[in-house]
């Protein structure tokens, strides 16, 4: 289920600035070699990410699923001088690409990549963020969630992807994943600490404003 119609997809795409040429370059790759390209960013979530980084001009931003780094780049666009970006993910074989074009766009120092589970790294990271982007397995974002939460500023913002799930979070019979992201909308939407909007840009996205 397409959440918006092809014809306003393509449109929207055409009516959105150029990605950069590295970014252009691993969308390119990520297509040929590797698994499930779809999950990138792509090119207008990816200018939401830079625009919302650029925004907010962070000094650190975590992100829970780096997969071949695409948002990841956007992301530090916005960063301050100083900033920093970590970011976390378990499939090692990822590494060397999200690492190249990391380093191509010139963010090989503001970039920190971490390869293990986002279940233990997170609680290993003694920083406070300004900005967290939750982009992992669908089976614990209410964990991630969790286990972010005090690690983010007062005013701070966390983004969750995939929050619609191709129009499945309607169904009444829900798989698994669908039944999971749905639990933690619900849940989010019942945490007086927060606020909170979902925008139907590409699969859904959640801002998540900590009071």
């Amino acid at each position: 289920m397409n959440l918006v119609p092809g014809k306003i997809e393509a449109y929207i795409e055409q009516h959105t600035s150029d990605e950069s040429e590295v970014l252009a370059a691993l969308n390119r790759r990520t297509y040929t070699d590797v698994l499930m390209p779809q999950m990138i960013s792509g090119k207008v979530q990816g200018q939401f990410l830079k625009f919302i980084a650029q925004m907010l001009q962070p000094e650190r931003i975590l992100e829970i699923g780096t997969y071949t780094g695409y948002a990841a780049i956007c992301m530090a666009t916005g960063l301050k001088e100083n900033g920093k970006l970590w970011t976390i993910d378990i499939n090692e074989e990822l590494e060397d690409i999200a690492r190249e074009h990391i380093e191509k766009a010139g963010f090989g120092e503001k970039i920190i990549q971490i390869i293990g589970d986002a279940k233990e790294e997170v609680n290993k990271l003694k920083e406070t963020f300004d900005l967290v982007f939750i982009d992992a397995d669908k089976q614990n974002y209410s964990l991630y969630y969790d286990l972010v939460f005090d690690k983010v500023r007062s005013g701070g913002f966390i983004l969750a992807d995939n929050i619609l799930w191709s129009g499945k979070i309607i169904e009444e019979q829900k798989d698994k994943d669908t039944q999971k992201i749905d639990e933690f909308n619900k849940k989010i939407q019942q945490d007086s600490r927060v606020e909170n909007v979902i925008l139907s840009m590409r699969d859904g996205i959640m801002i998540i404003r900590k009071k």
